[in-house]
């Protein structure tokens, strides 16, 4: 079977999670690169890679990389390209780029040049173009232009990987479920002793602890897929991708997944959502200030996610709670490893612990913290 190159992306500073990932799965990585993970494998692996990656925001199939300096070297090499391997003409596509340090400098431009390429090459061979549609096409190509060298890759994902279907009901600035994953693999933990969240708002943490607790590929919750319209699907082998996956999990974890919250709605918010997992009697819900949470008997991994404070004034009123945070921590959670992941680096300075270890990583475009106290 002839082995195809993909890249995984993935949130700066989780590139060690993802290519662990990926050698868990058995897959060969090549090369681990800011924001993302090469690897190559068969075509049933890229389907793998998007059922089970839980870091991972995007699965791309690279097709073509040229030097690219004007619009006509960007337009003609396009065009060059086999795409009626991987396009009909009555299929819809999209198209996606980044542009930086090029001489081609706006994205939407390069995005727009690409598509012409594409739809004059398919008018051409065929009498007929595809049409565009930015919402749910049938082929999503993504466009990566640095340092005038431009990548054109298939995207396997479709949406996001990060939209499990789980999550319908959102609290405020909720956290993305691949950078969940990516700060719960960066513990270390287990699966097997406690994990705690004793602010977990619409429950992503204690979510994602749970299905990798359960052996659940993030995947299986009947989200569709790019690479399911396209022309070449092997579907046989999709079915038996997803049938094994489905045998792979487990009813319960082997340990106590605890979700806390002092506000009764997030805690309503993070039941519906786990209700959508059929995982809602594997974690223990409790509404709770932290400072009165009880911890379980015995001591495992707690990861935190504080408002950290977007305004003007918001840093002030967060004081007390930051101050809160490190009072508990010492008094009440002795023997524990405890995570706090915060974008706000003053903030954390008033936990008042020593941290044992600091990983740079980003929410979005803010810079961030995961900071790792070992509470002796």
């Amino acid at each position: 079977m002839s082995l195809t190159k993909y890249f995984a992306t993935t949130a700066k500073g989780l590139e060690e999670v993802l290519a662990g990932e990926l050698r868990l799965l058995g897959l060969d990585v090549l090369e681990t690169a800011t924001g993302g993970v090469s690897f190559q494998g068969s075509q049933p692996d890229g389907y793998r890679a998007c059922l089970w990656l839980r870091t991972a925001n995007r699965i791309l199939q690279p097709i073509g990389s040229f030097a690219c300096r004007s619009p006509e070297m960007l337009y003609s090499e396009v065009y060059a390209l086999r795409w009626s391997d991987y396009l009909t003409a009555d299929m819809t596509i999209a198209v996606d780029a980044k542009v930086r340090n090029s001489q081609l400098s706006h994205s939407r431009f390069v995005a727009l040049k690409t598509k012409d390429g594409i739809v004059d090459k398919l008018r051409n061979q065929f009498g007929q173009r595809p049409n565009v549609d930015p919402g749910s096409p049938d082929l999503r190509i993504n466009v990566h232009l640095a340092n005038d060298r431009c990548t054109i890759s298939l995207d396997l994902s479709g949406d996001g990987l990060h939209r499990r279907g789980y999550r319908q009901d959102l609290t405020v600035a909720p956290l993305r479920e691949t950078l969940a994953a990516g700060l719960i693999g960066l513990t270390d933990w287990d699966s097997e002793a406690p994990f705690v969240d004793p602010m977990c708002g619409s429950g992503t943490l204690p979510l994602e602890a749970a299905q990798k607790a359960t052996r659940r590929a993030p995947g299986l919750l009947g989200r569709s897929y790019g690479f399911e319209r396209w022309p070449n699907l092997d579907q046989e082998s999709w079915k038996e991708i997803k049938a094994e996956a489905r045998e792979a999990a487990t009813a319960r974890p082997a340990t106590v997944i605890l979700g806390a919250d002092r506000d009764n709605r997030a805690l309503q918010t993070a039941r519906s959502n786990a209700s959508r997992t059929n995982l809602g009697d594997a974690i223990t819900w409790q509404r709770c200030d932290f400072a009165n949470l009880q911890p379980p008997d015995t001591a495992g991994t707690l990861l935190v996610n504080p408002p950290y404070g977007g305004r003007l004034g918001d840093s002030q009123a967060l004081l007390p709670l930051y101050r809160s945070i490190g009072d508990t921590l010492k008094q009440r959670w002795t023997g524990w490893t405890a995570w706090v992941f915060t974008g706000n680096l003053e903030l954390a300075k008033k936990i008042g612990l020593k941290a044992s270890r600091r990983i740079v990583l980003y929410n979005g475009p803010i810079e961030c913290r995961l900071l790792k106290y070992e509470l002796y």
